[in-house]
């Protein structure tokens, strides 16, 4: 149904871009030469989280998945926010800023969880937060320039900051242990623009890291698709899709542990550019 839904919205964009194709695609109008791209719209986000957290003292922590374990939604709608900046034909700046907010409420049954320095016990109601935000600076240079393809090489760094909360609050017990784990991530990567009509146009990324600074350990897979439809000149309606991957892990004897985050899914959004 949904693959339906898309394919039909493709069709009658095409209709209408048959029926009233008033741009001329040229080097002032061609989506490869905009100095400036604002891109606002929503996602719909699929997460997975994984996380163990050691205790302090060097017991192992549990092994969790926040989902399944500790009932935190799968599926959100969250907003997004770019802006590109072009600053010469061949060089320019992108800026990313991601953020995505859960909880989760869920009693516990089975064996106890080790997270971090307190235990939970089976029929604790646990409440759970998880947060996650992202600002990302790029820049890019385009090794290939033309009015309708341009691939750039990027460089980036990517601001990452992924915190848990678990609260137990009952007559007998009081538990409220928090976990942070933030820092600078750099990535490498490629953008892609394919302008295959007047109206229609491509546009891709991706982005990797693997990096290591005082016991603490990083990756970041980051893609994302769109195909782009001219509704003006200097406008345009967009349907894509993004994956993200953020793994970060520490061997501190006091903060051992990891925390991997997945997060995955169709995205539309309004592009205005000039």
């Amino acid at each position: 149904m949904k693959n339906g839904t898309v394919g039909m919205i493709l069709a009658l964009m095409a209709t209408i871009a048959h029926a009233d194709d008033y741009l001329n695609l040229n080097s002032d109008l061609s989506p490869t030469n905009e100095r400036v791209r604002l891109s606002l719209g929503i996602t719909k986000i699929a997460s997975a989280t994984d996380i163990r957290l050691d205790s302090s003292n060097h017991l192992p922590g549990s092994a969790l998945s926040a989902e399944n374990d500790l009932g935190l939604s799968r599926s959100n709608f969250e907003p997004k926010f770019q802006v590109m900046v072009r600053a010469a034909e061949r060089h320019r700046l992108r800026f990313d800023y991601f953020t995505l907010d859960r909880t989760g409420d869920k009693t516990l049954s089975g064996a106890p969880l080790v997270f971090r320095d307190v235990i939970l016990l089976a029929g604790d109601p646990v409440n759970t937060s998880v947060s996650v935000r992202m600002l990302g600076l790029t820049y890019g240079y385009s090794f290939w320039h033309s009015e309708k393809l341009e691939i750039a090489g990027t460089l980036g760094v990517s601001i990452t900051d992924i915190s848990t909360r678990a609260r137990v609050q009952t007559q007998t017990r009081h538990i409220d242990q928090q976990e942070d784990q933030a820092g600078p991530l750099p990535t490498a990567g490629f953008d892609a623009t394919w302008v295959f009509s007047k109206r229609f146009y491509l546009d891709g990324r991706a982005q990797y890291l693997k990096a290591s600074a005082q016991k603490l350990n990083g990756s970041l897979v980051l893609y994302e698709f769109d195909a782009l439809y001219r509704l003006r000149p200097n406008i345009s309606l967009a349907l894509g899709y993004n994956s993200l991957q953020a793994k970060l892990s520490s061997t501190s004897l006091k903060q051992s542990g990891y925390i991997n985050f997945k997060a995955k899914g169709p995205e539309f959004f309004v592009r205005v550019a000039f």
